[in-house]
């Protein structure tokens, strides 16, 4: 066949079908279950600090982080945690918070039953309570008091702190095997072990497994891809999908994405996190613009328009191309909190600004609104498409705040119809 028969023949690669998993809610937000793939975060505010901790909730939340984690781990933070929730909520603000327990996570729910009742969910890391030991009192105990409070849990396992005493079992059968493998694989696999053993100890101490979450993170993005395949392949948890220690800057994200992309594309993964080491106060609220990125870029959900723009060259030695499409992408993120009460659908829309007449006008038609710069030593015109067909040329140096009025009223024309449309219905 001919390259002309194969392009004939060609077909749009689309997202496996989502794996069937349970739905599992947490506050109001579900989980699983076909249901839109969930963004979560977590502060690094010291939890005993009310103020702190609820000041960068609510900016998690309004990033659009779905849920946040937060740490328990002493007694002043579990204190904290209800008045946290209550003024979260005077605020306006009722995201879930997620008690993240390791160690003590036992005596602090018994010992703070208001932080148990407060909190939306519950996280425990089977490889530091005491799974895989001559008892699991301390793991029993806080599946209980999810039980008692009707509070869902997320069994997280994590290969920094993995239960010793199952792999080191694990380990010592595959070297009395016939055909042992690397150590490598067996830690994988305990991993995947780890988890759906204490989720079945969990179940059988009372917890319906639609209260269950799971978890196995590692921070190689192919152990990452490998351990996930497994565990979706061998149960039906909801499941939180995300590379432990990520890692800083352009590296995190990078890793970040490289894995859940691969995992997404296949159907697997019910609620997401970037875990992104954040610079010297840098903005937390990073890690969910970067899932929320990495889940709009694969088609799956949509958040905020998006901005095509070129990444520049010779052509474009100006730098205004790139100024615009930065105050354009600022602008659009401004307005989403108004725009999304109003203009149901916006999220959809598609903005390109480009910087010559390579494929400046060409992207421009591809998306609902675009813009061709001038480049360098071309004619300093600068042609507004919308819906694919040229709508005017803008000239001198109001092009920006011209062309955002334009986008406005776009916005408005387009999707204040469907609102309009939603209301006669």
């Amino acid at each position: 066949m001919g390259v002309m028969g194969r392009l004939v023949n060609w077909k749009p690669m689309a997202a496996n079908p989502r794996r069937k998993s349970l739905v599992c809610d947490v506050g109001g937000v579900r989980i699983g279950g076909g249901h839109p793939v969930m963004v979560q975060s977590m502060t690094n505010t010291d939890t005993a600090d009310v103020t702190a901790t609820v000041n960068q909730t609510m900016a998690l939340a309004n990033a659009g982080s779905e849920v946040v984690r937060v740490t328990v781990n002493t007694d002043e933070a579990a204190r904290a945690v209800p008045k946290i929730v209550e003024t979260l909520s005077m605020f306006g603000c009722r995201v879930p918070l997620v008690g993240d327990f390791h160690y003590n996570g036992h005596l602090l729910l018994r010992k703070y039953p208001d932080c148990a009742r407060a909190l939306a969910k519950y996280r425990i890391n089977p490889g530091n309570v005491n799974i895989g030991k001559k008892h699991d009192d301390n793991f029993r105990t806080m599946i209980e008091c999810a039980i008692e409070y009707g509070k869902p849990v997320r069994i997280g396992v994590n290969w920094g702190s993995l239960d010793g005493q199952l792999l080191t079992r694990m380990m010592d059968e595959n070297n009395r095997s016939a055909e042992p493998l690397d150590a490598q694989a067996v830690t994988m696999k305990a991993i995947v072990a780890s988890a759906l053993l204490s989720a079945k100890a969990a179940e059988s101490y009372g917890l319906a497994p639609d209260r269950i979450v799971l978890s196995a993170k590692v921070s190689n993005v192919q152990d990452l891809v490998t351990v996930y395949r497994d565990l979706a392949a061998q149960c039906e948890y909801a499941l939180h999908v995300g590379l432990t220690e990520a890692g800083l800057g352009s590296k995190g994200i990078v890793a970040t994405t490289a894995g859940l992309a691969i995992l997404l594309q296949e159907g697997i993964g019910d609620t997401i996190r970037a875990s992104l080491t954040p610079l010297p106060n840098g903005d937390r609220t990073e890690e969910v613009t970067v899932c929320q990125q990495i889940l709009q870029s694969l088609g799956i959900r949509h958040f905020t328009p998006q901005v095509t723009a070129c990444p520049g060259c010779g052509r474009t030695t100006s730098t205004f191309f790139q100024d615009m499409a930065d105050r354009i992408q600022t602008h659009l993120r401004t307005q989403m909190p108004v725009w999304k009460g109003q203009y149901p659908g916006v999220e959809e829309l598609k903005v390109a600004v480009m910087g010559c007449v390579v494929n400046g006008p060409g992207e421009s038609k591809h998306s609902n609104i675009g813009i061709s710069l001038p480049g360098t030593f071309e004619e300093p015109v600068a042609p507004v498409y919308v819906d694919g067909k040229l709508k005017c040329t803008l000239r001198g140096d109001r092009i920006v705040p011209e062309f955002i009025a334009i986008l406005e009223a776009y916005v408005g024309n387009r999707y204040g119809a469907r609102e309009l449309a939603g209301a006669a219905q």
